[in-house]
């Protein structure tokens, strides 16, 4: 199994940045794919971004193409959120998330770490 912890959350103000981490341990070698999804208050679950855990491809929201980098360190278990020009409506909790090499779906999640942007 793999365990996935979140950390880097906080309050910035509108134009700053943050960046957020995810340290996965456990059975590593399994993973596929690391997500980062976000859940506002009163609103479902959203992906951000995405990465292939040993090619490095990348994916990204519409919403934060452009603002928002995904990457890893596989020597260190490690993947990374950068945020910048962040937005009143980047507000969430942001959770990052496994899928395994042949699943479809993301089926192990963090506990998530909250952002909170104000203007």
């Amino acid at each position: 199994q793999v365990q996935l912890v979140e950390s880097g959350g906080g309050l910035v103000q509108a134009g700053g940045s943050l960046r957020l981490s995810c340290a996965a341990s456990g059975r590593t070698f399994s993973i596929g794919n690391i997500g980062w999804f976000r859940q506002a208050s009163g609103k479902g679950r959203e992906f951000v971004a995405s990465i292939t855990w040993s090619g490095g491809r990348t994916r990204y929201a519409d919403s934060v193409t452009g603002r928002f980098t995904i990457s890893r360190d596989n020597a260190e278990n490690m993947i990374y959120l950068q945020m910048n020009s962040l937005k009143p409506e980047d507000t969430a909790v942001y959770y990052c998330a496994a899928r395994g090499t042949t699943a479809a779906l993301y089926d192990i999640w963090g506990q998530g770490t909250q952002v909170t942007v104000s203007s």
